[in-house]
């Protein structure tokens, strides 16, 4: 039994190396697949006995997360040798990514409350009294922010993004890349896709920005005969600081759309990414971290 116990995973092993041959889509769908089997005879009971969805999605997602997070070593051990991929998709623990980090948080969260404060010297907003509330949400904000900037960023500039990058240009993974992020983000019915439609182009340029960001930090160095491609330390801040600064002012009701001007301008639901001047200003974040990614990060060191 135990032979036959030992035969049988070997034989599974081999059957997932066999897919390091395939094309980057392939592998992509594999893994996902592999995921989803895991996951859905935990997911289902929750979704079938629990009345309230946003309940089912606040329980089911994290447990989601947690098997990608369990199935990730064993996949880059059999499909790619390797026992650090993690490190590969840029996930480091150093003082530098802990830099980075908090660069990337500064960064979000002053551009986006710079972008309120345009919206609100144009009279388009008016800023309200903040709340006594307010510290506790701002903490919320800051764990909410991290922990899907965190979550997003290990799967869609880490795993995702290192997948592409093996088989494409660097211009072809990054369109990919930012392409796959924002179609993912954007499943719902066609009605809603009609109407939040702005959200979309929205998405591409921030998906843009965040493998810009990634790939600014990056150094020429091989990492078990992969092309290290960066740290994941700035998209994680950067995606965070954006998080919290939206939720820190929609929470925490800081401030209340005049009508003054049509809600494509300011942002479809209140989102000010999904908007004419998120928009522009999403175009400039990301030709800034396009710039650093070119010209302002480190010198290549083999």
């Amino acid at each position: 039994m135990i032979c036959n116990d030992t035969l049988r995973n070997h034989t599974l092993k081999s059957k997932l190396a066999n897919i390091a041959c395939y094309p980057a889509p392939i592998r992509i769908l594999a893994l996902l697949l592999v995921l989803l089997v895991c996951w859905l005879p935990i997911a289902t009971p929750i979704a079938l006995f629990t009345k309230d969805p946003n309940t089912v999605t606040l329980i089911t997602m994290p447990l989601l997360f947690v098997g990608f997070l369990l199935l990730i070593p064993r996949w880059g051990k059999w499909l790619y040798r390797n026992k650090r991929i993690f490190h590969t998709y840029g996930l480091t623990i150093t003082r530098q990514a802990g830099m980075e980090l908090l660069q990337g948080l500064a960064i979000g969260l002053l551009s986006l409350l710079l972008l309120f404060g345009m919206q609100g010297g144009l009279g388009w907003l008016i800023w309200q009294t903040p709340s006594p509330a307010l510290f506790k949400v701002a903490l919320e904000g800051l764990l909410v922010g991290l922990g899907t900037g965190f979550a997003e960023e290990l799967v869609f500039r880490g795993w995702m993004f290192d997948e592409l990058q093996r088989d494409y240009s660097d211009t072809a993974a990054l369109w990919a890349n930012s392409g796959l992020y924002a179609v993912l983000h954007f499943i719902k019915p066609l009605p809603e896709v009609i109407r939040t439609f702005p959200q979309f182009p929205g998405l591409l340029l921030l998906g843009l920005a965040l493998v810009w960001a990634r790939r600014s930090t990056r150094r020429q160095m091989r990492i078990t005969g992969v092309l290290h491609q960066g740290r994941l330390g700035l998209p994680i801040g950067l995606h965070a600081g954006l998080i919290w600064g939206y939720y820190l002012v929609n929470v925490g009701q800081l401030a209340r759309y005049s009508g003054q001007v049509p809600e494509w301008l300011t942002g479809v639901d209140k989102n000010p990414l999904a908007g004419g001047i998120g928009l522009v200003f999403l175009v400039l974040l990301a030709a800034y971290m396009g710039w650093r990614s070119h010209f302002g990060s480190p010198k290549h060191s083999s």
